[in-house]
């Protein structure tokens, strides 16, 4: 089946987390990266809230007792702070008054 384009209304929090996943995920872009969650979502066995972390986490089996786990994430997270990330904060709404500039009258 053939992908189709539609469009999506989010949370702007939510737009950010996943410009952010779609960097740290290797994801080409936030479409494959959503793509990639739903797939993922539907193919589980089960469609409700998550209830434990069991099966979150795969640890790799050749290092079962995670000696090297501090290397794998502190690369993981230098690949992640590697990639920009773009951030706009919003300046508050204030009216200042500004001196006028026509002359006051005698």
């Amino acid at each position: 089946m053939g992908k189709q384009a539609i469009s999506v209304t989010l949370d702007a929090d939510n737009i950010v987390w996943l410009k952010a996943r779609t960097g740290a995920a290797g994801a080409r872009s936030v479409s494959e990266l959503l793509d990639q969650l739903i797939t993922t979502v539907r193919q589980s066995r089960h469609a409700g809230p998550s209830r434990s972390v069991v099966g979150t986490v795969d640890i790799d089996p050749s290092d079962p007792l995670l000696a090297h786990a501090d290397e794998v994430i502190r690369a993981m997270f230098d690949k992640s702070i590697g990639k920009p990330l773009m951030v706009r904060e919003t300046s508050p709404e204030s009216r200042v008054r500004r001196p006028s500039t026509k002359k006051r009258r005698g």
